[in-house]
């Protein structure tokens, strides 16, 4: 299910850009200072974005996008990956949108299984 509004567009794009692979294209739509509140801590800015987001979709074997849900202003996904730590690993990310590119994110998963293959999501 795919409400509509232009957050809804833009985090569309988003998701399944880096769940293609397509990190330059996802990142695209990041502004230069994006505040992203993730599991791992807070991460300012958008080169510091790109080293969060570039090696965890550098490991998306498959990935799914479940939903996306919100209006012109925010927006919510859902998505499960297969990585090769572990098999539909779930995640979610609320994101805010301001003149088409993201500038805030709150993104939830459960590290766990990151944590127990070694990784560092």
């Amino acid at each position: 299910m795919t409400t509509t509004g232009s957050a809804v567009e833009v985090a569309e794009t988003y998701v399944r850009a880096w769940l293609g692979g397509n990190v330059d294209k996802a990142m695209g739509l990041i502004a230069d200072d994006i505040v992203c509140q993730a599991p791992s801590g807070l991460v300012q800015g958008a080169d510091a974005y790109r080293r969060f987001l570039a090696p965890f979709a550098g490991m998306v074997i498959s990935g799914e996008l479940l939903g996306v849900y919100g209006d012109d202003n925010n927006a919510a996904i859902v998505y499960t990956v297969d990585v090769p730590f572990a098999k539909d690993f779930h995640g979610a990310e609320y994101l805010t949108v301001e003149d088409g590119r993201i500038t805030r994110a709150i993104s939830v998963f459960d590290r766990a299984a990151s944590m127990q293959a070694g990784g560092q999501a």
